[in-house]
């Protein structure tokens, strides 16, 4: 390992499992202090074992909502008052809602805008501050390539797609307030990527072969191509990107 995220501190949503566990391990054999946090409990208590039996450093706040914005405050300024600082913020955690306009409750449509925009404001608003009085750090989000393309297999996306297009458009938007007080923002948007939250597409007759047909790299992504990608974006290696959005679909989109 090349240490990129040496003496680093790393905060990650949701890593209880998938993409978030994949970026603690990745994050902590570079060299980072991860304090993650998720809903699930079990999953975010294995991952901290992982990391620790791997060598790494890691905490875990678990279950955690970060729609809760009271518990969000309180786990950043726990970890603050811990480490002193933050330099890494990655907003991974999210909730999918699928379904067609014509049958989806606006319940559900709630829950989408606060599971996958409302939880990205929350986390990021708190630490802010804390990057902003350290100097700078880097703050990924994570998007969809739904979020730039529609996507013509499968369940009905709208609401999906609705929510990270909005999560580009932040991304965007705190890059240019980031950029006088030496904050980096950028995004990443997965395309097809098999993990415990998406092992049901595997059961919809056809739908992986869908997106497979609109691929060029004939395969599903996995939690730790999306890792590796945000690792390149968090890391000094990317200290003149900002305000990006890196598409990591096996080339879905250019098809």
């Amino acid at each position: 390992m090349m240490q990129r995220l040496q003496g680093k501190v790393a905060v990650i949503t949701g890593t209880g499992g998938g993409q978030g566990r994949a970026a603690a391990l990745l994050f902590a054999a570079e060299g980072a202090v991860v304090v993650g946090g998720d809903v699930k409990t079990d999953g975010a208590e294995e991952t901290v074992r992982l990391v620790r039996d791997a060598g790494g450093t890691m905490t875990s706040t678990h279950p955690l909502d970060f729609s809760d914005r009271a518990a969000v405050d309180a786990w950043i300024a726990e970890a603050v008052a811990e480490h002193g600082r933050i330099d890494v913020l990655y907003n991974n955690a999210a909730k999918a809602e699928f379904g067609s306009i014509a049958e989806m409750p606006v319940t559900t449509w709630h829950t989408a805008l606060r599971n996958e925009l409302d939880t990205v404001f929350h986390v990021t608003q708190a630490v802010w501050p804390h990057m902003v009085a350290a100097g700078g750090g880097a703050i990924l989000n994570t998007a969809s390539m739904q979020g730039i393309n529609s996507i013509r297999s499968g369940p009905g996306g709208f609401a999906h797609a609705t929510t990270k297009h909005g999560v580009i458009g932040m991304t965007r938007e705190l890059a240019n307030e980031g950029g006088p007080v030496g904050i980096r923002v950028n995004a990443v948007s997965p395309g097809l990527v098999l993990t415990p939250a998406t092992e049901n597409i595997k059961d919809m007759p056809g739908a992986v072969e869908g997106f497979l047909d609109h691929q060029i790299i004939k395969r599903p992504g996995t939690p730790e191509d999306i890792a590796r990608a945000a690792l390149s974006l968090v890391s000094d290696d990317a200290s003149f990107i900002t305000g990006e959005n890196l598409v990591v679909d096996g080339g879905y989109t250019v098809v």
